[in-house]
Parts: structure tokens; sequence; C-alpha cells
């Protein structure tokens, strides 16, 4: 019953593949039985009662969050109360007490304010599975108008490795062997494999950094932070000779989700 969901006599294997693209989460229930599982491993964790009151913290992409924000809050926060299901073989039964949203990137850095503070202007570069998001701060402020979303994320670039790997040397390496050789993991495979995937690599920075500046912003003058699970890619491959200006990498892919948490506790306290 290992990330088995049981739900409405249905049964559900979380974690045993990649979700396909979806342009609209809602367009299905997969990211609501997702978020069941979710919730069942954070309970566990934080060793709390089965049954109990949660309010979800959740985000959306930068570029969308005015679109999506009410459809998405009204398909997590759905009238049958409280939440019934099997995670595991355990029980639960949750009742949804809110839905609270928040914009994916800047939520992180709700926990380094001095991060953006201590600068007239810094762009936030999120880099995640389908998008890199972007977004510029003035004074800490986010100037929405500078909102860019890129369908450049780190899923797009993994496949194409993969297939260039198989076009030039006809092996199968799988997802997780190129994403380890690109963060500069240890993976057991040919020198002449895996200078290829490191190579491809920097082509994926340079590719990422030349749309950047294609979308109005400069990194050579204006600081950035860098985050997501594209990060780690761009900070190994990230060269002297681009020139850039300071650049922080948030490379923690827990960012967003305690971004969400710590601001709910904060609004939560000063009730």
């Amino acid at each position: 019953m290992q990330n088995v969901l049981q739900y409405q006599g249905r049964y559900f294997v979380c974690g045993s593949g990649r979700q396909t693209l979806l342009k609209d989460k809602t367009a299905n229930d997969n990211y609501y039985l997702l978020t069941m599982a979710a919730i069942a491993k954070e309970l566990s964790v934080r060793k709390a009662p089965k049954k109990c009151s949660v309010i979800l913290a959740a985000g959306l992409p930068l570029g969308s969050f005015g679109r999506e924000k009410k459809s998405f809050r009204e398909y997590l926060f759905r009238k049958e109360q409280p939440l019934r299901f099997k995670y595991e073989n355990e029980s639960y039964e949750v009742r949804i007490q809110d839905v609270r949203l928040f914009p994916q990137g800047y939520s992180a850095l709700a926990l380094q304010p001095e991060w953006i503070n201590s600068e007239p202007s810094i762009l936030l570069v999120d880099i995640g599975g389908w998008t890199v998001d972007l977004m510029r701060l003035d004074n800490a402020v986010p100037n929405a108008a500078t909102c860019r979303s890129l369908e450049m994320g780190v899923i797009r670039c993994i496949d194409e490795i993969m297939e260039q790997v198989r076009r030039s040397t006809g092996l199968s390496v799988t997802e997780i062997q190129v994403e380890r050789v690109l963060n500069g993991s240890a993976c057991s495979m040919g020198e002449e494999v895996r200078e290829l995937i490191q190579r491809y690599g920097r082509i994926y920075t340079e590719r990422i950094l030349s749309a950047i500046a294609e979308s109005g912003f400069d990194l050579k003058a204006v600081p950035a932070i860098v985050m997501g699970g594209g990060a780690a890619i761009l900070k190994r491959h990230v060269r002297t000779q681009d020139g850039l200006c300071r650049q922080i990498y948030l490379t923690d892919i827990h960012a967003n989700a305690s971004g969400y948490e710590r601001i709910v506790g904060q609004m939560s306290a000063t009730r």
C-alpha cells in the first residue's frame, strides 16, 4: 500500500510518473488527489491527528495568478466536508478550513526578506518544470507589468538531452540520470555521455539567459534571485565570462511551500 491513496472506492498510486502538462490544473482531479496525499504526508511527518482541520496554502504562476486564482481556490475548496480518504492504509478525516493562494516565487522571498530589501531593483527568476517565470521587484514591491512566463522549464531541457544522447550514443538514459549529472552528483555512466549532458546543460543555460534578455531584463545590470528546480542547473553552468550582476541561487525545492506556510502563519498571528 506504499504511496496508495484510497478515495471514493478507487485506488490511486501517487508518485509513479510525471504528470502530463496541463495549462489548467482544474481540468481533472489529479491535483486534488495529490493534495490529499500531500495532506496525509504532512500530518504523518508532524505526528498530527488524522482527524483535524487544515488551512491549505498553495501557489500559482506569477503571470496567471490573477486569472486563475478564483477557479483554483474553488477546485481545492470543495463542498465535500470533511474529506475522508485513506493513504497507505491509514484513515484520514480532514476538514479544509480555508484555502489561501499566493504567487509562486515571490512567496519564497518571505523567508529571506533581506535579499530584496537591500536592492533597489531585483529580478526574480523561478525555473520550474514547465515554465520559467520572471518578475522584477522595485524597492521590494512586485512590478506586475514586468511578469513574464517562458515555456522553457527543466522538463523541456531534460527531454531534449535524452533525445540528443540517443542520437549520439544510442543509449536510452533516464530523466533521473540526466538530472543527477546536470546537478553534478555521482552517476555510473560513461564519460562521453556525462560530457554530452553537461554540454547541453550549458546550452540550456545560454538559452535561458538569452530569453531573459529578450524579455527586456538586463542580468548584467540588475541582480537576480534564481529559484526552482532549475536553479541548481543554472548555478552550475553559469560562467564568469557571462558577466552577470549579483546572482542569488535559492536551490531549496521546498522554498515556495515554506514561504506559503510562513505567510499564512503571519496572517493567522495578526488576527
